[in-house]
């Protein structure tokens, strides 16, 4: 199973990509948790990344598909994946296309998109921040990165559904509920 996870910041991708994980035991990629990996040991893609991520910018698309394209040829990601940051373009998803194909992987199956209001994506990011003590998600951060996704990443909804891979999920209710929606939309 070779999955793409599609939502704004916050609307729960990584949360359910860890139980997707346990469910196909496949990794989940996480291009967000790589770079604050990144820029926690101070690496030089970290220190790069760090000023672009605190001011709620996207990073360049060179990091982003190197690191990506480094772990996709790792021995475990072989019979399958759950991708989640990436891609956050039509130009990247194209970019995994070929990448895979370079790799010698079959394509993407399905790519999941979490649907959560922008207000919705603004309260829990307020939340997390408080408890979590994030120093990216201040609220006009917040804003700005939904801004971001809505103009950049909300194509791929299109991409991925021209090529009949896309469902859509409603992002909110209780986990089990929302893990629920996805693995019947998996079916």
């Amino acid at each position: 199973m070779r999955l793409v996870l599609l939502g704004a910041p916050g609307s729960g991708k990584g949360t359910q990509g860890e139980k997707l994980v346990a469910e196909f035991g496949i990794p989940k990629i996480s291009t967000g948790d790589a770079l604050r990996a990144a820029v926690k040991a101070g690496t030089p893609l970290g220190v790069k990344a760090k000023a672009t991520m605190d001011a709620g910018q996207l990073v360049a698309n060179e990091i982003v598909i190197g690191i990506v394209e480094e772990r996709l040829g790792q021995e475990d990601a072989r019979k399958g994946f759950i991708l989640d940051g990436f891609p956050r373009n039509t130009a990247q998803a194209q970019v995994l296309d070929q990448m895979l194909s370079r790799l010698g992987q079959p394509a993407v199956d399905k790519a999941v998109h979490l649907h959560v209001t922008d207000e919705e994506i603004v309260k829990r990011l307020l939340d997390r921040a408080q408890k979590e003590g994030r120093a990216d998600d201040k609220e006009d951060v917040i804003r700005h990165r939904i801004a971001v996704y809505n103009q950049e990443t909300h194509p791929l909804l299109d991409y991925y559904g021209q090529r009949n891979k896309l469902v859509t999920v409603q992002g909110v209710g209780g986990l089990e509920e929302i893990y629920t929606r996805i693995l019947d939309a998996l079916k």
